[in-house]
């Protein structure tokens, strides 16, 4: 695999500078991997780089920033691109356009595929079109798709990673490089052969601030009531915060709501907690609204605070923990799927969280890493789950 990076205004100006490095080591590559900025057009993106290397396949989509050995940023003209230039490495593609038509259902249609296409063990890595529309906000919800993808598969052995892709910050658009086009409503599955494993740490950065809390109303991602209570009032009490014109940005840049896995009243660890960030909140019905649908009536939750000294502890922790795993491994690339909110705009962080993630790397590892949406990892050593406000860090291997 090789790695390019760079940004500039121009979309086939960017796509061939990529192309250029992407070159120079010889050869035409079986598959692209590609992460283009909200603001460049991605058709043209598409265009220059098929005109480059003949009709190779390009998977992947918008993403909010792109972060590299060479530069990362989040301005909207960045553009990422991994070149798979091994065909026994390069993964299949399997792609659902109609995840507006229901998204369990296009999930359990890759599920299904996937679950034809595999004999043995095989790492799955799945990108969506998070954004469903903007007016009126509406999200393409990761824990439906990966419930359906996990009925498809059934007991296949499939490790599922991912990420939510996304034009910027604000949710304003979305769409994905599906392999033949550029489509909207879509997802992709990127399905590598059985001798390719992943090795992979989730990196947190949140902790609880509150007591448990039972969720006593919610309907689907809209949360009414914590122990009988206005939600969002109760936030506010929490947090000492009151809400101002910006209807929930406040809460969705200091604190999410986290559900612990396991024994209630084991130690903290940040581990054990599934995070979801505040979409919005509604003064008139005193709900919040999550990014993810997945909490239930009955679930006890926390109110947690987004630490940046934790998150950037997570990270140093984090990665020197996966760099002493996989040594003496023979290590293709690594890919960092990061949430775009820890990011130092939006985070309010000192340095960005993604320079240490690269600071900590194996300086010989290829690396290329996106700002996400929403980020998928088996978590726990369990069933994969969509997470909030968390850095996936995998790096795929060759199986010993």
């Amino acid at each position: 695999m090789r790695v390019a990076f760079t940004r500039n205004s121009d979309p086939e100006l960017a796509a061939r500078q990529c192309g250029a490095a992407l070159a120079e080591g010889g050869g035409t590559p079986s598959l692209l991997m590609v992460f283009c900025g909200g603001k460049l057009d991605p058709r043209r993106v598409r265009a220059s780089l098929v005109a480059q290397f003949g009709p190779v396949p390009l998977v992947g989509g918008a993403a909010a920033g792109a972060i590299s050995r060479t530069g990362l940023g989040y301005s909207g003209f960045e553009l990422g691109v991994i070149g798979f230039f091994d065909p026994a490495m390069t993964p299949r593609i399997m792609t659902v356009r109609d995840l507006d038509a229901g998204v369990f259902e296009a999930g359990a249609t890759l599920g299904a595929a996937v679950r034809d296409m595999i004999a043995a063990p095989a790492v799955v890595l799945l990108l969506f079109d998070s954004v469903a529309s903007s007016l009126p906000p509406r999200l393409h919800h990761a824990s439906s798709i990966v419930a359906g993808f996990s009925e498809g598969v059934g007991d296949a052995p499939a490790c599922l990673l991912g990420g939510g892709l996304l034009t910027d910050m604000n949710l304003t658009d979305a769409w994905v490089f599906d392999g033949e086009g550029v489509s909207k409503h879509s997802a992709v599955a990127l399905v590598f052969p059985p001798d390719i494993v992943a090795e992979t740490v989730i990196l947190h950065g949140c902790r609880p601030v509150s007591a448990f809390m039972e969720i006593t109303r919610i309907e689907g991602a809209e949360v009414f009531e914590l122990d009988g209570e206005p939600a969002l009032a109760v936030i506010e009490r929490m947090l000492g915060l009151r809400l101002g014109g910006a209807r929930g940005q406040e809460l969705s840049l200091l604190a999410t709501l986290g559900e612990k896995q396991g024994d209630l009243f084991a130690p903290y660890d940040e581990n054990a907690y599934v995070n979801r960030l505040i979409l919005r909140a509604n003064p008139e019905t005193g709900s919040v609204t999550l990014f993810e649908p997945d909490f239930a009536r009955g679930s006890h939750v926390q109110i947690m605070s987004r630490d940046n000294t934790l998150m950037l502890d997570s990270v140093r922790r984090g990665v020197a923990e996966l760099m002493r795993k996989i040594a003496g491994r023979e290590n293709l690339f690594a890919l960092y799927i990061d949430c775009a909110g820890r990011a130092s705009v939006r985070s309010g962080a000192p340095v960005e969280e993604a320079e240490l993630v690269l600071h900590g790397m194996d300086p010989a590892l290829p690396f290329l890493g996106f700002y996400s949406g929403v980020e998928i990892a088996p978590f726990n050593g369990e069933h994969s789950k969509p997470l909030d406000w968390t850095g996936v860090l995998t790096v795929l291997q060759r199986r010993r």
